[in-house]
């Protein structure tokens, strides 16, 4: 009997590769967006509108859902504050209850800024306790709370915890990572260009390739052993082990496309204590209990995989 995988923000960086690697594995896969979606590869749905969940989910019946669509930006999410919640938690608990009512399985995307990156404490372990610094944070850490606590009897709902994120984009804008590459352009061609780059907080970039994989692997692990679901973990953390920091970032990226950057400065300063986003220092992932459970963590290297993204 084939399956289905039901993916939400389909249409997003994450989601497109989450599609693929589904599709890939022999999966009937439905995707869904809304701002690009495009009828009858992507479904239109708002999730903000709890009746067009139900539909989405009656129409689809899935086996699993990967819920990738969420507000992502921590600036965005500071500013507007109420329709971020909207989608980061209160359309992520009526898909935790639609799920759970109906034997669906969940894997609910979180992220690495639930934690706060104090200098000392990486790497985080699943059971560490989630302390955000920022807006983008707690709400995922809500959305986190509503998934586990709904799914609690069905033990139908997984948190899984990535760091940031890069891949194939459609716009550099994507991504945190891939729109450094915009930096390094401008800082190449104008010297007095003055581009301030973090290189102060350690990040663990990880490709949405690798993501979309192991979504795959942990909802094949979950569903095959759904008998004893619940003795199998909820919160699983996967990343990638290289750590750099933005600056670093850039200057891998000027080395592969050879060009100087003279119009790029190092920040070596940390957090602006005015700034209205706190970012973390060091938000570092274990991966040890995917391992525990079978799931292969390997990634690609991040420059072999730029050096054929941007030189093909």
């Amino acid at each position: 009997m084939s399956h289905t995988a039901l993916v939400t923000g389909a249409t997003g960086l994450l989601g497109r590769e989450v599609t693929r690697a589904f599709k890939k594995a022999g999966w009937l896969t439905v995707g869904q967006g809304f701002n690009r979606a495009k009828p009858p590869t992507v479904l239109k749905v708002n999730l903000e509108d709890p009746q067009e969940i139900t539909r989405l989910l009656e129409e689809s019946k899935p086996q699993v859902v990967v819920h990738c669509a969420a507000n992502r930006q921590p600036d965005a999410c500071e500013k507007n504050p109420e329709q971020a919640r909207r989608i980061n938690v209160e359309a992520t608990r009526r898909l935790a209850e639609g799920t759970s009512s109906r034997g669906i399985l969940l894997i609910y995307i979180s992220t690495d800024y639930v934690f706060p990156g104090t200098e000392g404490e990486a790497p985080y372990e699943v059971d560490a306790t989630p302390k955000p610094t920022n807006i983008y944070g707690e709400m995922k850490r809500d959305g986190e709370i509503a998934v586990l606590d709904v799914a609690k009897e069905s033990g139908l709902g997984i948190v899984l915890r990535v760091p940031v994120l890069y891949g194939p984009a459609e716009s550099n804008s994507e991504s945190a990572v891939n729109t450094i590459l915009d930096a390094v352009e401008k800082a190449s061609k104008n010297p007095d260009a003055g581009i301030k780059m973090d290189d102060w907080a350690q990040r663990y970039p990880t490709n949405t390739l690798d993501v979309g994989r192991v979504c795959n692997d942990v909802a094949v692990r979950f569903i095959k052993d759904k008998k004893h679901i619940q003795s199998l973990p909820k919160i699983l953390h996967f990343s990638a082990e290289e750590n750099m920091t933005k600056y670093e970032i850039a200057q891998r990226f000027a080395k592969i496309l050879g060009v100087e950057i003279p119009g790029m400065i190092a920040n070596k300063e940390g957090n602006d204590p005015n700034a209205a986003v706190q970012r973390p220092y060091n938000t570092q992932l274990s991966t040890k209990v995917l391992k525990e459970i079978g799931i292969n963590t390997k990634t690609v290297g991040f420059d072999d995989w730029w050096s054929f993204y941007l030189i093909k």
